[in-house]
């Protein structure tokens, strides 16, 4: 599925914010933890829109786009208030809060947070080459496999991306969003 603009004028906003962040090389800040996940919901809609899965990864259509949380949702209804009502391309975008790492194969994105890191290994011999996007907040996340790593240095979120996961996963990254990385690593392919 290639990454589509549905509904331009929400997006605008969040979107020039993102790009301004990165040419001026102040990215968005987080002041408190409630913030913090404010703006990595907004980049996971963003994400989202700048990602292309193959098409086995889309169940039927007018099936929604799934956004998973593994373990406890550290979001606490920011993500859910974040994508409430958004698309990409012609998906609606859902939010589900999952226990368990076999049903994160059923999810576009999946977030991994800190408190879930020590599962890491298993998310990553579960998925396998599954085309999932999987994103984390854990020290060194991309590094150690994942797809997007975000970080957090004085207060301000930035994120790494690791190519040679996403060829894995069958996930192309745009090129718009290697821009805004903090560090990318591997190769598109």
């Amino acid at each position: 599925m290639k990454a589509a603009f549905g509904n331009v004028g929400s997006l605008l906003t969040p979107l020039l914010a993102l790009l301004l962040a990165a040419a001026t090389g102040a990215p968005l800040r987080a002041q408190t933890a409630n913030e913090e996940y404010q703006v990595k919901a907004a980049f996971l809609f963003h994400f989202a829109q700048l990602v292309e899965w193959p098409p086995e990864a889309m169940k039927g259509e007018g099936e929604p786009m799934r956004v998973c949380t593994l373990g406890e949702d550290p979001f606490r209804g920011a993500l859910e208030t974040t994508l409430k009502g958004k698309k990409v391309g012609e998906r609606a975008l859902r939010v589900d809060h999952i226990k368990q790492i076999e049903e994160a194969k059923a999810c576009q994105i999946l977030f991994v947070s800190r408190n879930e890191a020590k599962r890491m290994p298993a998310v990553l011999a579960q998925l396998g080459s599954s085309p999932v996007l999987i994103v984390g907040e854990s020290e060194g996340f991309a590094r150690e496999g994942g797809i997007i790593g975000f970080s957090v240095e004085d207060q301000k979120i930035r994120f790494e991306i690791n190519l040679d996961a996403a060829r894995r996963a069958g996930i192309r990254v745009s090129s718009r969003l290697l821009l805004l990385a903090k560090s990318v690593t591997g190769s598109q392919g």
